[in-house]
């Protein structure tokens, strides 16, 4: 299947222009796509539930604020940019009862889509423009007069505008101007969950947690050891990054490339392929999904259980005390947030 890739001679502005955009949520995605939109010459107003530590945020940087549901009925175009978990319940009790045909439900992730826990109503178009990369990188780069990629999506096409609205709004964030890649809802949905749980989040975190063990039990400094597979870390994901995994085996010393190539294979098998194949497969088949949902509607007690344990590793301690050490400090302009919050 070959990709295609829009750029801003591809997408007519005027469409969304022309249309008045809710976006629901005014967090790191929402301010970015709300000010991007606004100095299009869109005309936007932010959703957010009474009471929202937002809406002073929101107010003081200009715009209007309504409920959700004042907004679902005011606007043409609704993006949801709530968290996954929150998107069905708030979509069944303030989106849904005043949606009607001729609006666009608009999205920055396929999840609730995917496997079912949103289900527009005929006559809705669904679309779906997703940046990649944090909120505060969107705007940035459009600020610059650059922009972010973006993979653009529709589930329902029920105007026979779908595409071309999709386009456009990708043009009034800045997409265009970087290039945005034709998907479907299911294959973003499905690779983006795959990569932060195989590779992004899941398989490196606990890559580096393992190297770390291996290094302390041997009795090495755990200070050392967290230089060497956890500081060191930016560096390298930093040129591939740039130049692909090509770039950063150029870049090492060549001890360092051969043992990438001989022992790289040791640690990354077969059989670890084989358990990404059922994560993959957990992913496709909604139960990975069903365990979220379930849990989130159980009050988070196995996420939160996680979360706990994972921030109870040696590693964190380590860090936290050899941080605090240099004069050298670590600041969020250094590093790239990461999108697995969207």
């Amino acid at each position: 299947m070959s990709t295609e890739i829009f750029y801003d001679a591809d997408a007519d502005l005027s469409l969304i222009q022309g249309k008045k955009v809710a976006i629901v949520g005014y967090g790191s995605q929402g301010h970015a796509h709300a000010q991007n939109l606004r100095d299009s010459g869109v005309e936007v107003a932010i959703a957010l539930k009474e009471g929202s530590k937002s809406v002073q945020k929101a107010h003081d940087e200009g715009f209007s604020v309504m409920t959700v549901a004042q907004a679902t009925e005011w606007a043409d175009l609704i993006m949801i940019l709530a968290p996954d978990q929150h998107q069905r319940s708030i979509y069944s009790e303030s989106i849904a009862p005043n949606l009607k045909p001729g609006k666009t439900l608009a999205f920055a992730h396929g999840f609730n889509i995917r496997f079912g826990y949103i289900d527009a109503p005929e006559g809705v178009d669904v679309i779906l423009v997703a940046p990649k990369a944090p909120g505060h990188t969107v705007r940035r780069e459009y600020v610059a007069g650059r922009g972010i990629p973006d993979i653009i999506a529709v589930e329902r096409d029920a105007s026979g505008q779908a595409w071309d609205v999709a386009l456009s709004y990708a043009k009034a964030i800045g997409g265009t101007r970087a290039g945005v890649i034709k998907t479907t809802f299911t294959e973003e949905t499905e690779t983006d969950l795959f990569g932060e749980q195989a590779v992004l989040c899941g398989g490196m975190s606990h890559l580096v947690q393992a190297g770390f063990e291996v290094l302390t039990e041997a009795g090495y400094q755990p200070q050392i050891a967290y230089f060497e597979v956890l500081h060191e870390l930016k560096l390298i994901v930093d040129l591939m990054w740039e130049g692909g995994i090509a770039k950063q085996r150029w870049s090492i010393s060549d001890t360092a490339e051969f043992g990438d190539y001989v022992s790289g294979p040791r640690v990354i098998d077969a059989g670890t392929k084989e358990r990404m194949k059922e994560v993959l497969a957990d992913i496709q088949s909604g139960a990975f999904a069903k365990r979220f949902i379930e849990d989130q509607d159980n009050g988070a007690q196995e996420f939160l259980a996680l979360r706990e344990k994972e921030q109870g590793h040696p590693i964190e301690a380590t860090g936290k005390e050899l941080r605090a050490l240099f004069a050298w400090k670590q600041t969020d302009e250094d590093y790239v947030e990461g999108s697995a919050a969207r």
